[in-house]
């Protein structure tokens, strides 16, 4: 039985969600990515350090659970925020019999895709 993502082809492997799902501190982060977050916000949410946060959410982005979004403006300098970009995942056999994986992607990103704050 091989492992194969359902999706198109510009969607990340299956090995990668499964890895990202599997790491305590990403589902951590997922849980409180209820609206986009800046690096910093979610290290203190999560009580992990930077480095660790940084690491973890390039895990998540690169599995496609989680987004960067536009950044907040601070003066002439952006912080990017990050928001969790999943209704439901879906881990089951296609018709040839190979595990697959299907996310379903939040309806809602959109309102947060463009979200900018000026100082």
């Amino acid at each position: 039985m091989s492992l194969e993502f359902s999706s198109s082809d510009d969607t990340p492997a299956f090995e990668c969600v499964i890895a990202a799902l599997d790491d305590d501190s990403c589902r951590e982060i997922i849980r409180v990515l209820e609206e986009p977050m800046t690096v910093h916000d979610i290290a203190e949410a999560t009580d992990h350090p930077l480095s660790t946060t940084y690491r973890k959410l390039d895990l998540l982005t690169d599995a496609g659970l989680v987004e960067e979004t536009a950044g907040v403006r601070h003066g002439s300098h952006r912080t990017a925020r990050y928001v969790a970009n999943l209704d439901r995942i879906s881990i089951g056999l296609d018709d040839d019999n190979e595990l697959c994986a299907d996310i379903d992607r939040s309806s809602g990103l959109g309102i947060w895709s463009n979200t900018q704050r000026e100082s």
